[in-house]
């Protein structure tokens, strides 16, 4: 299921170019456009979900595959031994401006906490 104006829907699909680093039948990781660290990747589900709000129970595999991805992704990137973050905004006060479900792996440099 998708939505036909969401843009990581499109990505998705291949209707929209990205600079794709995995794609298999469950997720697609692709460079984000406006990088906040060196390395900035997200990771989505193929399956239009708009938040966390919307995941169910049944959802657990498909997280799981998306963390998965993120550490392999981390290890691909070098950036694994030192340290990296993975995010997850929620809505508008969470920092979500893409309204797909979308794991940002961020890395190549230090990160300050709080984030912000």
């Amino acid at each position: 299921m998708s939505d036909s104006e969401c843009i990581f829907c499109k990505i998705a699909a291949g209707e929209i170019d990205a600079q794709i680093v995995h794609s298999d039948e469950d997720v697609v990781a692709f460079r984000d456009l406006h990088p906040q660290a060196p390395t900035h990747i997200l990771v989505i589900p193929r399956r239009h979900i708009p938040t966390l709000e919307d995941l169910t129970l049944g959802d657990g595999e498909l997280l799981a595959k998306m963390f998965t991805v993120a550490r392999e992704q981390a290890q691909a990137e070098g950036i694994a031994e030192r340290g990296y973050r993975t995010v997850f905004n929620c809505r508008g006060d969470g920092g979500q401006e893409i309204y797909h479900l979308h794991l940002h792996l961020l890395g190549g440099r230090s990160m300050q906490w709080p984030p912000g």
